[in-house]
C-alpha cells in the first residue's frame, strides 16, 4: 500500500479571498484602509465570518469582538488554534495579518476537506484592533484574549477620532457572549508576512521566529508659549516645534549610537496652532522605542526621559509624557520553534531563525499557551504601505509549512 500523500493547501482559493478580502476598504492604488471597527472592517469581518459559517465552522465572538472559528463544530476540548487580525492602517497592504487568517482559514479547509481526522480540535481567529491605528495599544483584542487588559477597560477606551470602542463593537454588531479571557488553546501558531527585508536579502523563503522585541509607546506633549513669529527674537521663544525636532533627533541618534537592534521613531507630529507665522503654542509627538534586550529598551527609556527633563529646562516649556503601549521581549516556546524549523526544512526551504521586530498576536498568545510563528518574505521590506508585495510562490509555501504545523500538533490522521 502506497504512503498517504501530504496535504497541500489550494492556492487559488487562498489567493482568491486574499484578492476579496483586499478589495474591502481599497485605496485604488493596491493598499487596504480597514481602520479597527469601522464600517470596512465590518464588512471584512462579515465576508471572513461567511467564509468560516460555509465550512462549517464554530463561530465564536467574545465581548471586544475577538472572532473563532473552530472545528469540529461541537468541539469543547482546548483547540490547536492559528490566526492574525484583518483591521489595517491607514495605508495598509494586502497581507499583513490578513495572509495569517486566510492561509490559517485554508490550513483548515484543506484538513477537513480531505476527510483527515484531527486528534484535538483545530480553530482560526483574528483579533481585535491588532494594529493600535485607532485605538490603543496595538494587540488590543489580543491582549484581552489572554487576560492581559480587562474587559472593562478595554471597552472605554477612545479612539484618536473620539469614538469609544464599546459603541463602535455595538454598532458594527461584534460584541459576543464568548468570556474575555477565554480559555487558552493549547498551542497558537501565526503565519506572517516578515515586514522587513531580512528574508529577502538572504535568498530565505522561512522565517522562523524565535521571540518579539520590547515595544515602547509614549506620546509626549510640550507645552510652551505661542507667540508673533516676525516679533519674537529668537532667544525669548519657549518653541515647542523646536523641541519636538530635538527630540526627534535625539531618539534618531540613541538608536544609531545603541545599534541594531535597536530602532527607534517618531511616528506622529502634531503642532497647534499649526500656522506658519505663529510660533506654536503646543506640540504632541509620538515616540516608539524597540529591542529584543529589555535591559536596553529600559535603558533607552531612561535616557528619553532624560534628554525631555533638559530640554525643558534649556527651552523654558513644559513636557509630559503618556505611556500609550509597554510590552517586554517575548521569547516563543523552544519546541514550537524548533517544530517551524524542522518542517520548514523538510519541504526543502531555505531558513532562518529570527527575531520579529513588529508586534503580533503571536506575543500575546505567548503568554497562555505554547506559541510559534512563520514568516515570508516581504518584497524590499515594504509593509504598511500599499506597495507590500510578497511573491505568490512564498506565500503558498509559508502556508503549506502552517498547514503541516497545524497537522502535527492536532494530530491529523490523514486519511
Amino acid at each position: 500500500m502506497s504512503a498517504p500523500r501530504p496535504l497541500r493547501v489550494s492556492w487559488e482559493r487562498l489567493e482568491g479571498r486574499l484578492e476579496a478580502l483586499g478589495e474591502i476598504g481599497s485605496t485604488g492604488d493596491g493598499g487596504c484602509a480597514r481602520l479597527a471597527l469601522t464600517d470596512a472592517d465590518k464588512e471584512g469581518r462579515d465576508l471572513v465570518v461567511s467564509w468560516m459559517e460555509d465550512l462549517g465552522l464554530r463561530v465564536d465572538i467574545d465581548g471586544i469582538g475577538n472572532v473563532v472559528g473552530t472545528w469540529p463544530p461541537d468541539a469543547t476540548e482546548q483547540p490547536v488554534m492559528t490566526g492574525s487580525h484583518i483591521d489595517t492602517v491607514r495605508t495598509g497592504g494586502r497581507y499583513d495579518g490578513n495572509l495569517g487568517v486566510l492561509a490559517g482559514l485554508e490550513a483548515i479547509e484543506t484538513i477537513v476537506t480531505s476527510g483527515a481526522r484531527p486528534e484535538h480540535p483545530l480553530a482560526v481567529g483574528f483579533f481585535t484592533n491588532e494594529e493600535g491605528s485607532r485605538f490603543a495599544p496595538d494587540m488590543f483584542g489580543s491582549l484581552v484574549f489572554v487576560g492581559g487588559l480587562p474587559l472593562e477597560e478595554a471597552l472605554d477606551v477612545v479612539a484618536v477620532d473620539g469614538a469609544v470602542a464599546g459603541d463602535e463593537l455595538e454598532r458594527i454588531g461584534y460584541i459576543g457572549p464568548m468570556p474575555c479571557p477565554a480559555r487558552p488553546p493549547r498551542a497558537f501558531v501565526e503565519l506572517h508576512i516578515e515586514q522587513g527585508p531580512v528574508l529577502e536579502a538572504g535568498g530565505e523563503t522561512i522565517g522562523v521566529v524565535t521571540g518579539v522585541q520590547g515595544i515602547s509607546w509614549q506620546e509626549i506633549t510640550i507645552t510652551g508659549q505661542s507667540n508673533h513669529a516676525g516679533t519674537t527674537p529668537m532667544d525669548h521663544r519657549h518653541d515647542p516645534s523646536f523641541a519636538a525636532a530635538s527630540i526627534t533627533t535625539f531618539v534618531r541618534a540613541l538608536a544609531t549610537e545603541l545599534g541594531p537592534p535597536q530602532v527607534a521613531t517618531v511616528g506622529r507630529v502634531e503642532l497647534h496652532p499649526n500656522l506658519v507665522n505663529v510660533v506654536p503654542a503646543r506640540a504632541t509627538l509620538t515616540v516608539d522605542l524597540r529591542n529584543t534586550d529589555e535591559h536596553v529598551l529600559q535603558g533607552a527609556e531612561a535616557r528619553l526621559a532624560a534628554h525631555c527633563e533638559d530640554l525643558a529646562e534649556a527651552e523654558g516649556v513644559i513636557i509630559e509624557r503618556k505611556t500609550l503601549a509597554r510590552f517586554e521581549p517575548v521569547a516563543f516556546d523552544p519546541e514550537m520553534v524548533d517544530r517551524v524549523e524542522r518542517v520548514a526544512v523538510a519541504h526543502g526551504h531555505r531558513v532562518r531563525r529570527m527575531p520579529s521586530g513588529a508586534g503580533h498576536d503571536a506575543q500575546m498568545l505567548a503568554r497562555v499557551c505554547p506559541t510559534s510563528m512563520i514568516f515570508t518574505p516581504s518584497i524590499g521590506g515594504i509593509s504598511h504601505n500599499p506597495a507590500e508585495r510578497t511573491h505568490p510562490a512564498d506565500l503558498e509555501a509559508g502556508a503549506n509549512v502552517l498547514l503541516d504545523v497545524l497537522c502535527e500538533l492536532a494530530g491529523v490522521v490523514a486519511p
